[in-house]
This record gives structure tokens, C-alpha cells and sequence, in this order.
């Protein structure tokens, strides 16, 4: 591992260190830091030459500057002779906007993959696209990795029966990994039917499959943003009579009044992992944290050694 190289942005530095805990190795040294009229200085304090570089840096909010962020990193790499950049996205901000939906608009996910690329990127390693095609962006190659086994290992730590759960999608595009949820836990599976009248404005109208009456419920998505879908969908499944609500995501976004909306929500618990930092004021008593950092830490290891990435899921977790 002596040519392995592990830097980090300010966006998630706790992760990076847990990253570099798990591999057994330092950070490495780099000097950030913000001009006064906002532009942003770097320096790689150590040498790079010839070697296998992964810069972690998920582009969440304040997505701009994060995003800037890595571009300048990996630009004082490539200036340094590094043999090969990996930037290490366990968040890719934009990817919600992936196609055109509607006449005068960008596809701005493309466009920031072909920033990430052209900035001097050899390859990226992500988690849980928003849209897994985001893949085929990228001009080089990419490992997309997946938070299920994370996320399912909290609920099989709880010892739920089978009989107790439900998995429900909140909507149509997240069915497949419901089931795939399903097929780990167990349960019968249900799906929300939202209808969405704006790009802020959802509503829930109705439950298919179940039974949800006297059950534990479990939603799985993506991410929770301004948590407006995932707590209209608890909002219905506590009205068809849940037992009890668990929702589970891997990025929290927790935007506008997301953190608001979870508290009033019924909601018996919130999962989510450590892609994105959250703050103190942030953390709700419901509200748990699972990490991963070991999962990242397998990932850059086995990419490192040109060893599969797909071996790591193997156990049927992935979806």
C-alpha cells in the first residue's frame, strides 16, 4: 500500500479519517483554505509523484464550493505528477438533474462529470446515485457502490421477525430497492403511489401491497432532502395502521425544513449513513448514524490492488 495516497476536502473530513483508520494509513497533508474574497487555495503538502491518489470529497451543500473544491485538488495533483486520480464522490451533487424533462434545460449531472473528468480525474468511486445511468456520464471509469448492506445490518441487529415487516417503497422509482430490501429482511412488500404536481410538491394517495395494519414499516431511498415525500409517505402508512415507521437513507441532504418535518412526521426512527456530515443542531434524539467508512476503505483498497469491487456484494445484499 506504499504508493496509496489518501487526501482529503473539507466537505466530510471525519469520514476521510475513518477511511484512512481503516486502511491503516495517515491522511495525507494538504493545505485548504479560502482567499479573502472566496476563492479557494490549495497546496498538497507531501509528495505525490507516481503515485495512486484518492481525493474524498462528496460535492454536498454548500455544493458549489465543494464541487470547486475537488476540481482545485485534483488539479495540484495532476500538476504534481500523480500517476492516478481517483476522486472519491460518496455523494455526487446534481445528480437529480439527469435528463431533460422539459424543453431549455441542462443535464447539468453530465456537465459536472465532464468537469470532474476534464479537471484530471482517471476514474470515480461513488454511492448510491441518484440515477444509476449517471455511471455513463463519466468519460472514465467509474465503482458505484451500494449502502444497502449498511443500512440493512441496523434493521437484522434489531432481530425483527419476518412476519412483523413491511418494506415500502415511497414511490414508483424506488421499487427495486424495496424489494431488494425485502429479499434481505424479509416482509411483505407495499408501494406508495405519489403523485407529484411541482417540483417541490408531492402528494401520497394510496398503498399497494402490504398488509401495513399491525406492522413494522420500513422505507428505504436514496436520499432524504427536504423530506417532503418520505414523511407524506409515513403520514399514509401510519393512517392504514402501522405499528411502528422506520425510514432509511443513505445521503441526508436535510434541507430546507427536512429536520422539522422529521420530528412532527410519525416516524418512529431515521437511519442514515455518514456520506454527508451533519451537524450537531441537526441530529434529532431519532435520528441514527451508520458509517461507511469500511465499505469506502474495502472499495480504494481493492481498486488500489485492481482486485473486483463486485466481490464486496457478493453476499446478495447488493441491489
Amino acid at each position: 500500500m506504499r504508493e496509496l495516497k489518501i487526501f482529503s476536502g473539507r466537505a466530510n473530513l471525519q469520514l476521510a479519517n475513518d477511511i484512512c483508520h481503516f486502511l491503516n494509513l495517515p491522511l495525507g497533508k494538504i493545505s485548504l483554505s479560502d482567499f479573502p474574497d472566496g476563492e479557494i487555495a490549495c497546496k498538497i503538502d507531501e509528495d505525490v509523484r507516481g503515485r495512486d491518489v484518492y481525493l474524498i470529497q462528496p460535492t454536498c451543500p454548500p455544493v458549489n464550493k465543494n464541487l470547486m473544491e475537488l476540481l482545485i485538488m485534483i488539479d495540484s495533483c495532476k500538476r504534481a505528477s500523480a500517476a492516478r486520480i481517483t476522486a472519491v464522490l460518496p455523494y455526487f451533487g446534481y445528480a437529480r438533474q439527469d435528463r431533460k424533462d422539459e424543453g431549455r434545460v441542462p443535464i447539468t449531472a453530465k456537465l459536472v462529470a465532464n468537469i470532474i473528468t476534464r479537471a484530471g480525474a482517471d476514474r470515480a468511486l461513488t454511492m448510491d446515485l441518484h440515477a444509476p445511468q449517471i455511471q455513463g456520464f463519466f468519460d472514465v471509469p467509474v465503482d458505484h457502490l451500494y449502502a444497502a448492506p449498511v443500512l440493512n445490518q441496523f434493521f437484522l441487529e434489531m432481530g425483527l421477525q419476518s412476519e412483523d415487516i413491511v418494506v415500502v417503497s415511497p414511490d414508483e422509482g424506488s421499487i427495486k430497492r424495496a424489494s431488494g430490501h425485502a429479499k434481505r429482511l424479509g416482509g411483505k412488500l407495499a408501494i406508495v403511489d405519489k403523485r407529484r404536481s411541482s417540483a417541490s410538491e408531492t402528494r401520497q394517495e394510496n398503498i399497494i401491497g402490504g398488509p401495513v395494519a399491525g406492522r413494522i414499516a420500513l422505507m428505504f431511498d436514496d436520499m432524504i432532502s427536504t423530506a417532503g415525500s418520505i414523511c407524506g409517505a409515513a403520514k399514509l402508512v401510519h393512517s392504514e395502521g402501522a405499528r411502528e415507521i422506520y425510514v432509511a437513507a443513505t445521503h441526508g441532504v436535510l434541507s430546507g425544513s427536512a429536520i422539522q418535518r422529521l420530528q412532527d412526521a410519525p416516524i418512529t426512527g431515521v437511519v442514515l449513513t455518514d456520506t454527508i456530515p451533519l451537524p450537531a443542531d441537526q441530529k434529532l434524539s431519532k435520528m441514527h448514524i451508520r458509517s461507511v467508512a469500511p465499505l469506502l476503505g474495502e472499495a480504494v483498497k481493492r481498486i488500489h490492488q485492481d482486485e473486483s469491487i463486485s466481490a464486496i456484494f457478493r453476499d446478495g445484499s447488493q441491489l
